[in-house]
């Protein structure tokens, strides 16, 4: 019986660690395929540590331990180890939401040179600095009368929104943890665990669902604000100011980190990438490549699109190439053979429709491999 109550005791340590261990960036767990046993111990959780902790006191008290405080010395380690994977390592309590402030452009303390994921919906615009979102993970927000759930993970380097509808209700979403390096968000009723880079449910109830993608843009405030003046920007956190210096650097890609650092040269698992998915088709573009030539002409399956890069380094869209004309740029304008456009896409010339914008996401080359396949 005093075997069995350390062994015990052993188990639950072991399985406190290994509630949080598959699902967060600890040494090897994530490139493990084990998303289903991580929903098995999250979501019996409760009945397991019940169970294990019924066969301590049991076999505690079958033991008959003549020093009773040397078995109730081991149960510190437990104590200590429940309490730092429960309340210092689980990713909602790293990761805290902000209070969301948003303020006009006139009233925006916002650097123009920071990177922003702008949305824009019906009419009205507004936009997310990466600087904060690569802290928080995700902010909820309201554009043109649609509720938006905008996400960031910088560990894949991913910016995505999403309308945060599930089966036809809106929703409400939590950090949980992360798979291959992705965060994953809990959703409030099901209890479904969903993929940020793509909006897939991953495990739980609803796995194999999408949330629906709300389009976004990558750029700087300051090419936003010329195409969108009116435009609400997200503004600091004040109780966050120090989580917000250690992403300072991020978005240049000067941070240090093994998970967050940049690799300077092409096609290394944290080179940058274009990543582009139409349809079935998904392909990845050079950021290098796309900082010499500015204008990349290419096809994503049979759709012939062009992906565009702003004077800035740091802005940059991607169009569908009406009728396979091929595109230049000077001055930030867009020519085609024929026909002019700004930089934005919108038509310069009169009676000429607008470029088709398409969706483009700057990642990490490990993250889109990953998610999308190697097409490049």
């Amino acid at each position: 019986m005093k075997a069995l109550f350390y062994l015990a005791v052993l188990l639950m340590i072991a399985f406190e660690v290994a509630n949080v261990y598959f699902i967060m960036p600890l040494p090897g767990s994530q490139q493990l395929n084990s998303i289903e046993l991580a929903y098995f111990l999250y979501s019996w959780r409760w009945y397991i540590r019940i169970g294990l902790g019924l066969l301590v006191l049991f076999s505690f008290w079958r033991a008959r331990f003549k020093r009773v405080w040397v078995p109730l010395l081991t149960l510190l380690p437990l104590a200590f180890v429940a309490y730092q994977f429960n309340f210092k390592m689980t990713a909602e309590r790293m990761f805290i939401q902000p209070t969301l402030v948003m303020n006009s452009s006139q009233h925006n303390e916002v650097s123009l040179n920071r990177v922003v994921l702008g949305v824009s919906i019906n009419g009205e615009a507004s936009a997310y600095p990466i600087q904060y979102l690569a802290y928080h993970h995700q902010v909820r927000d309201v554009v043109g009368g649609q509720i938006v759930m905008v996400t960031y993970c910088n560990v894949c380097r991913t910016g995505r929104v999403f309308d945060p509808k599930v089966e036809d209700k809106n929703e409400t979403f939590r950090l949980v943890g992360m798979d291959h390096f992705n965060a994953m968000f809990e959703d409030s009723r099901t209890r479904s665990w969903w993929r940020q880079e793509n909006g897939q449910a991953i495990a739980g109830p609803l796995k194999g669902k999408v949330l629906p993608e709300v389009p976004c843009t990558q750029m700087t405030l300051k090419q936003w604000l010329k195409y969108h003046p009116n435009s609400k920007v997200m503004q600091a956190d004040t109780t966050y100011k120090e989580e917000y210096a250690h992403q300072k650097n991020y978005e240049n890609g000067n941070k240090k980190g093994k998970l967050t650092r940049t690799d300077s040269t092409s096609w290394k698992d944290k080179s940058w990438v274009v990543g582009i998915q139409i349809g079935p088709y998904s392909k990845a573009f050079d950021w290098n490549e796309l900082k010499v030539k500015r204008v990349l002409n290419e096809h994503v399956g049979n759709t012939p699109i062009v992906i565009v890069l702003a004077k800035d380094d740091k802005s940059f869209v991607a169009f569908e190439r009406p009728n396979l004309e091929k595109f230049s740029m000077r001055n930030d304008t867009l020519f085609s053979q024929i026909f002019r456009y700004n930089w934005y896409g919108l038509a310069l010339d009169p009676g000429m429709s607008n470029l088709k914008k398409v969706n483009a996401y700057q990642e990490f080359w490990h993250s889109w491999r990953t998610f999308h396949g190697d097409a490049r």
